[in-house]
């Protein structure tokens, strides 16, 4: 399937394929970039204006686990390789192994020490993710990291989250507005500047 997007992406002039050392290469073209913006201008009104309640939603583990794999922040990771069990819903376990420079999700343990149990259902792991709820918040609703307290308060800060995480919806403030007033302050119509 990836093999299938990037083709099309370079059919389309957005990236650029070239044969690197380990194998084929892309990078943005100008065409790319711009896109990109778009893109990320959508998702970010996707964040704010659409309502998000993952226990609702038809959710996958493993574009999660693809996503927190990426994401990793290697400088904050302990000095020793070290895997997290994931024990999501009744799934197959997974494993994550951290170290210096690598992050891998596996279906068994690579070898290495576990100190670190995540047990959740899977919407609860999303909603903190992307942002919907915080590290907290996400306890509360029955995400568990087991293992010893260092660790365990160190685990949030190992990951930057989903890149638009931080952006909060706006629903949620005028759902507070219409609590306190009883209906939701009108919005000044958006005007859009040139021809439609």
């Amino acid at each position: 399937m990836l093999s299938e997007r990037l083709e099309a992406l370079t059919f389309i002039g957005a990236i650029a394929r070239t044969n690197g050392e380990h194998g084929p290469e892309y990078a943005l073209t100008q065409a790319g970039k711009e896109l990109a913006t778009l893109v990320g201008a959508l998702g970010t009104w996707g964040q704010r204006w659409l309502p998000r309640l993952a226990k609702n939603e038809d959710n996958d583990l493993e574009p999660l686990f693809v996503d927190m794999q990426r994401r990793v922040r290697f400088a904050a990771l302990p000095k020793h390789p070290l895997v997290i069990r994931f024990e999501i819903d009744r799934r197959e376990c997974r494993f994550m192994l951290l170290r210096a420079a690598e992050a891998s999700v596996c279906k068994q343990n690579p070898g290495f020490s576990e100190p670190l149990i995540v047990r959740s259902r899977l919407s609860t792991l999303i909603s903190w993710w992307r942002g919907d709820a915080s590290f907290i918040d996400a306890q509360r609703m029955g995400l568990g990291i087991i293992g010893p307290r260092v660790l365990v308060r160190a685990f949030p800060e190992w990951f930057d989250r989903y890149q638009l995480a931080e952006i909060g919806p706006v629903l949620q403030r005028d759902a507070l507005m219409r609590s306190k007033t009883g209906h939701i302050p009108e919005r000044a119509p958006t005007q859009i500047a040139g021809p439609l």
